[in-house]
């Protein structure tokens, strides 16, 4: 079932790059990412509610608290750094390019969360990176 999510993240960040350099024109990327992250707000706590989990904040440790505002920090200069990406380049070379994350979360995986990998992984994490590098000098 995971991966029935993952693949409709993936439809939903396609569209995200999509809608995205249509909105950002003759924008300033960061009132961009500000906007976005409003609609992301109100989306995110609307679900909560809908699903009564906001009873739940007051369960979450120091540790909780830390690592999802680091989390948070984190998403927001991405974005940042996404929008300026595609407000400057095209949807095709940046979109590509911003999915190295996945082969830098893998390496990062086994770095700090010590996961082991197998070779199918590391041969997945070589290709999205032989693949960056491609499109970064096409």
């Amino acid at each position: 079932m995971w991966w029935i999510f993952a693949l409709l993240s993936a439809f939903f960040a396609a569209l995200t790059a999509i809608f995205a350099k249509v909105g950002i024109k003759g924008v300033d990327t960061d009132l961009a990412t500000a906007i976005r992250t409003v609609v992301i707000l109100l989306i995110a706590w609307a679900i909560v509610i809908f699903r009564g989990g906001e009873w739940s904040v007051s369960g979450l440790t120091k540790t909780n608290w830390i690592f999802l505002i680091l989390s948070g920090c984190a998403t927001g200069l991405s974005w940042i750094c996404y929008f300026k990406a595609l407000q400057l380049g095209k949807v095709s070379q940046v979109a590509p390019i911003d999915k190295l994350s996945v082969a830098l979360a893998i390496i990062l995986a086994v770095v700090f969360l010590k996961e082991t990998l197998n070779i199918k992984q590391i041969i997945g994490a070589l290709l999205i990176i032989s693949g960056s590098i491609v499109l970064i000098f096409a």
